[in-house]
């Protein structure tokens, strides 16, 4: 059964910033919610129209990402046997996806882009980063649901360049500590974090280059419409070392809920607004949460 995925630990009552990975239980790579058929539309509707914005991959990654294609393949067979089935072959499979109605062939160097065609039969956002020099490199991917951020601008970038905006990263060297904790993952071993924000309207593909589009949306929120058109967003994401290429897989599942819908938890609203009011103002402009926060803490205020 599907379950909104609340960020916050049992007890949580203030903002702090840290590795929140935690080792799987169950392992998974990818999971599929009732909102599949909308998203993967979605999902392939943005590719086609900035295939660009969606997917990079740099010459070296085509094993890896074949690798990291038949790893989340078999998964999808296991875990989801009513709606995938999955046939191998001696130099690739087809996969059968029962609920959008096709068959596809996976080819070995066939499929020029495996990474990005298997990404086109799951909800999350599939990153390969790479480790070479004692540091981690985002050198593949397909992103079409990111939270502000670039895949075409972070192509080939380090790990701790990509997060250098992030307020809060490199203090006590926490940038450091991260990718030292990525650095020694081993395949076997996955392990889950999650990232939340606030996001005024429903939309998932919030690319750093549609800003002007989702980004006025911000401005628009008033005391009347915050329960509905403010979302809670998390991010699941989940961290694999593949055993092969020895390439760390890093899927992201995004999540939306209503401030609405989650204050029919009453602890759970009040553990929203508690953590909002320690938030540090250098993360809350970060989050985007600036301009509609007053709106958010008296419409948690009116329901506690």
């Amino acid at each position: 059964m599907y379950s909104f995925p609340f960020p916050f630990e049992e007890g949580q009552s203030h903002y702090f910033y840290k590795n929140n990975a935690v080792q799987m239980k169950n392992r998974t790579t990818v999971q599929i919610t009732p909102n599949y058929l909308k998203e993967m539309k979605l999902k392939r509707d943005t590719i086609i129209k900035n295939p660009e914005r969606c997917f990079v991959a740099l010459d070296h990654t085509y094993e890896a990402q074949w690798e990291a294609t038949l790893y989340i393949a078999k998964e999808l067979a296991l875990r989801y046997p009513d709606t995938f089935t999955m046939t191998s072959r001696k130099y690739g499979f087809t996969l059968n996806n029962h609920l959008l109605k096709e068959e596809v062939r996976f080819d070995y160097k066939v499929n020029k882009e495996p990474l990005n065609d298997i990404g086109k039969h799951v909800q999350e956002d599939l990153i390969l980063m790479f480790q070479r020099e004692g540091q981690l490199f985002l050198d593949a991917g397909q992103l079409c649901f990111p939270s502000n951020w670039s895949l075409a601008f972070n192509k080939g970038m380090a790990f701790m360049d990509i997060h250098r905006p992030v307020p809060g990263f490199q203090e006590g060297q926490l940038d450091r500590r991260i990718e030292r904790f990525l650095l020694h993952l081993c395949p076997g071993d996955p392990f889950e974090r999650s990232n939340w924000s606030l996001m005024a309207g429903e939309t998932l593909n919030t690319h750093l280059e549609t800003f002007p589009e989702w980004g006025k949306k911000r401005y628009s929120v008033t005391e009347d419409t915050v329960g509905n058109y403010v979302h809670v967003r998390v991010e699941v994401q989940k961290l694999h070392r593949l055993p092969k290429t020895y390439t760390i897989l890093f899927t992201i599942h995004t999540h939306l809920l209503s401030l609405k819908e989650l204050s029919k938890d009453l602890n759970k609203a009040n553990q929203l607004y508690t953590i909002l009011l320690s938030l540090p103002k250098p993360i809350e402009e970060y989050k985007g949460i600036t301009p509609y926060k007053s709106h958010v803490m008296n419409y948690l205020e009116g329901v506690l």
